[in-house]
C-alpha cells in the first residue's frame, strides 16, 4: 500500500470528485479520501444538475476536460434548455438525473482513473510543517503524505441536522459529521464561520395523484451538456409536475413556528437567500396566497420524488401535514422529512485566486467550505483547485480564468475577492460578460487551455477545431453571397419582414430578428449544399454558434471592447509586499480591505467593495502609471 502521494483529496462530494478526477488525469498521484464510497458525488438534495448561470458552468468544466458533463448526460432523465424565450446569453441548460446511476456512474468513472487511488476513512488533522501541508492523518490513525491537499469536505465540518427540536450530529441524513480540521486551521489563523441549507421532505410516487399536478415535459428537441458527440443518455425520460400550496398548507405550517430551529434561536448561522425554506417564504412574501411546488423524479426505478420549493426544518410531523394539503398529495406519504444542516466555512478571501490559502502552503480548498452553494459552483471550484494543485507541486504558474473568459472565473473572483456573508450562488446576473459567457461556446473559450495542460482530451481539441473551421466556412459564404430578391421575398414576406428590392448578402438577412438559419438554408441551394457537408454529430451546435454570433455582433464586440479595456488593470501586478498603511490618502476602509485581502492586481482592487474610483487612481500613481 502506497503512502505518499502528489496531491490528497479530502471529501467526495461534487468538488472532491472533480478534484480527483481531474488532478489524477494531470498526471498527479492522487489519493481521494472519503466517508463513504457508495455516495461519491451524491446528489444530496435537488437531484438535477444545470439551471441559470448553472448550466453554463457545466458545460465550462465540460469543455476543460472536466466530467460532470459527461455523468450528468449519461444519467439524464429530462433536459430543459431554459429561458428559451429570452436573449442567449440567458440560456441555460439543466437536466434532471437519476440520482443513483449518477453516483454509480462517478465511482465507476473515477476507478477507471489509473493513477488514481482510494480510502475509505474520515481525516481529522493535516500534517504541516514550515507553513507547508505535507500530509494529513484520519481517525484511524494513519498518516498519508503528499505534495499538495485539496479539502472539499462540503457540510460535513461539525455538521449539525435539525428537524423541530431535535438537532443531530451529522454531514448529510445518516452520515457522520467530521472533526478536528476546523479547530485546527482556527487555531493556525484561519477565519470561520457557519452557513446553513436545507433540503425537502421526500415523497413515495405511488400516494401521489398526478392527474390533479401539471405535467411538465422535457424539450422536444432534447440536447446535452458534453461537447463530445457520443455521450448521451439511454434512460427512459421522465416527466416533472407542477402544483402549488395555498393558505391551509400555510396555516398548517405556521402553526409549527414555535418549534422552528429558525426561529427560535436554534439556528443563528446564515442560510442561501436565494433558495429559502418554505418557512422563510412565508415570513418574507406575507402577501403571497400559494408557492409554486417542483415534484420531481429522484430515477429511473424508483418511486421516490423531491418536492422542489418546500425545504424545511420544521417538526416532521408538521411538514407532513402541510404537504398533505397541497392539491395532488391529498394521500402522500413521505420518505423521510425535510431538514437544515449547519456546517463550517472558511472566508474565502484568504485563498489565492489559485484557490490555494494565503497562511499555508500547497493547502486549497474548494466548494462548500468556501461558502459556495450548489453542486456546480462546488464542481467548478474542485477543478480549478486541482489544476493549480498540480501546477504548483510542478513549480508551474497557477491557472487563473478572468472574468471575461468564464462563470468560473467569475466565481471564484468572486469569492476571493468580495468574499460571502451568505451561501454562495451562481447567476447570469453576477457576470459582466454575459453574451460572450454563453454555455454554446464554452469550448470555444476554454477546451485550448484544457488541452494544452493535458486535461482536455486530443478528441475534445479535433472536435473544436472542426467546430471552428466549419464555423468560418459558414461565416464567410454568408459575408460574400449575395441573395437575388427573387429567391427569398417570398420567405421574407412569410416570415414578416421587409422584402428586398436588390441583391443583399445572406448575413445581412440573418440578421434581423425574424429570420433563422435554417431557414436560409432552405431558400439558398448553395447555402444547403455547404450545410450537407457539416458533420451531422456537429451541426445543431455549430449553425445555432453562427446564427449567435451574427445577431448579437454588435453586442459581442463591444463587451469585448469593454473587456479589453479593463484587462489592462488586470495586467497591472501589484507587489506582495505593497504597504497600503503608508499611503494616508487612501480611505479607512480601502486600506483595511486592501490589507485584508492583498489583491494580486489592480483589477482585483477595483472589485473589493469599499475600494473606491478614487482610491485606484492613488493605487496607480503610488505605482508609477
Amino acid at each position: 500500500m502506497n503512502m505518499n502521494f502528489d496531491i490528497i483529496v479530502v471529501g467526495a462530494g461534487h468538488a472532491g470528485c472533480e478534484a480527483a478526477a481531474a488532478a489524477a488525469t494531470l498526471g498527479s498521484k492522487t489519493l481521494l479520501i472519503t466517508h463513504d464510497m457508495t455516495k461519491m458525488a451524491q446528489m444530496s438534495c435537488n437531484p438535477s444538475m444545470g439551471g441559470i448561470a448553472k448550466g453554463q458552468i457545466i458545460r465550462e468544466i465540460d469543455a476543460l476536460g472536466g466530467r460532470a458533463g459527461i455523468i450528468t448526460d449519461k444519467t439524464t432523465i429530462q433536459f430543459r434548455m431554459l429561458n428559451h424565450s429570452k436573449g442567449p446569453a440567458m440560456w441555460s441548460p439543466r437536466a434532471q438525473c437519476d440520482r443513483t446511476l449518477f453516483s454509480f456512474e462517478w465511482r465507476k468513472e473515477l476507478e477507471s482513473i489509473f493513477n488514481l487511488s482510494f480510502w475509505q476513512d474520515d481525516v481529522t488533522e493535516l500534517i504541516i510543517r514550515n507553513k507547508h501541508v505535507c500530509g494529513v492523518k484520519t481517525r484511524m490513525g494513519i498518516e498519508f503524505s503528499c505534495g499538495a491537499v485539496i479539502l472539499a469536505n462540503g457540510t460535513f465540518l461539525n455538521g449539525l441536522i435539525h428537524i423541530g427540536k431535535k438537532s443531530i450530529s451529522g454531514g448529510r441524513i445518516s452520515e457522520p459529521a467530521s472533526y478536528g480540521l476546523t479547530k485546527q486551521l482556527s487555531e493556525l489563523g484561519f477565519s470561520t464561520g457557519r452557513m446553513k441549507t436545507g433540503t425537502p421532505a421526500r415523497l413515495d410516487g405511488r400516494t401521489i395523484n398526478f392527474n390533479k399536478m401539471i405535467e411538465q415535459k422535457a424539450d422536444e428537441i432534447s440536447s446535452k451538456f458534453s461537447f463530445l458527440p457520443g455521450i448521451k443518455s439511454k434512460l427512459t425520460q421522465r416527466s416533472c409536475f407542477i402544483t402549488h400550496t395555498n393558505k391551509e398548507v400555510h396555516k398548517i405550517l405556521e402553526s409549527g413556528f414555535s418549534d422552528s430551529p429558525l426561529f427560535n434561536g436554534t439556528i443563528n448561522s446564515i442560510g442561501p437567500r436565494y433558495c429559502p425554506s418554505i418557512e422563510t417564504k412565508l415570513i418574507t412574501f406575507t402577501d403571497k396566497k400559494s408557492h409554486q411546488l417542483f415534484i420531481e423524479p429522484e430515477g429511473v426505478n424508483t418511486e421516490e420524488y423531491y418536492v422542489n420549493g418546500f425545504s424545511s426544518s420544521l417538526p416532521w410531523d408538521v411538514q407532513y401535514a402541510a404537504l398533505q394539503k397541497v392539491k395532488g398529495l391529498e394521500n402522500v406519504r413521505i420518505f423521510r422529512p425535510g431538514y437544515a444542516i449547519e456546517y463550517d466555512y472558511f472566508d474565502p478571501t484568504q485563498l489565492q485566486s489559485s484557490l490555494e490559502t494565503k497562511i499555508i502552503k500547497n493547502l486549497f480548498l474548494a466548494g462548500q467550505i468556501n461558502g459556495t452553494t450548489g453542486y456546480e459552483e462546488a464542481g467548478a471550484q474542485g477543478l480549478m483547485a486541482a489544476l493549480n494543485a498540480h501546477q504548483k507541486i510542478n513549480n508551474s504558474h497557477s491557472i487563473v480564468l478572468n472574468r471575461n473568459d468564464a462563470y468560473i472565473g467569475v466565481l471564484i473572483d468572486d469569492l476571493v475577492t468580495k468574499g460571502v456573508d451568505e451561501p454562495y450562488r451562481m447567476f447570469t446576473s453576477r457576470a459582466e460578460y454575459r453574451i460572450l459567457l454563453r454555455q454554446d461556446n464554452a469550448d470555444s473559450r476554454l477546451t485550448k487551455i484544457g488541452f494544452k495542460l493535458g486535461l482536455a482530451s486530443k478528441e475534445r481539441f479535433n472536435l473544436l477545431k472542426t467546430k471552428e473551421n466549419n464555423i468560418a466556412i459558414i461565416t464567410d459564404f454568408l459575408k460574400d453571397f449575395s441573395v437575388e430578391p427573387s429567391l427569398i421575398n417570398q420567405m421574407l414576406e412569410q416570415s414578416g419582414t421587409a422584402i428586398i428590392n436588390q441583391k443583399v448578402k445572406a448575413i445581412d438577412l440573418l440578421s434581423r430578428p425574424q429570420i433563422n438559419i435554417n431557414e436560409l438554408i432552405k431558400n439558398i441551394p448553395e447555402f444547403n449544399s455547404i450545410e450537407n457537408n457539416i458533420p451531422s454529430a456537429l451541426k445543431t451546435e455549430i449553425l445555432e454558434h453562427c446564427e449567435i454570433e451574427i445577431k448579437y455582433s454588435g453586442y459581442i464586440e463591444r463587451e469585448k471592447q469593454i473587456a479589453a479595456k479593463l484587462l489592462k488593470f488586470e495586467n497591472l501586478t501589484i507587489p506582495a509586499k505593497f504597504d497600503y498603511l503608508k499611503i494616508s490618502s487612501l480611505s479607512t476602509e480601502a486600506r483595511q480591505k486592501l490589507i485584508k485581502i492583498k489583491p494580486k492586481t489592480l483589477g482585483q482592487a477595483l472589485r473589493i467593495p469599499g475600494v473606491s474610483p478614487s482610491d485606484i487612481n492613488i493605487l496607480l500613481i503610488y505605482m508609477g502609471r
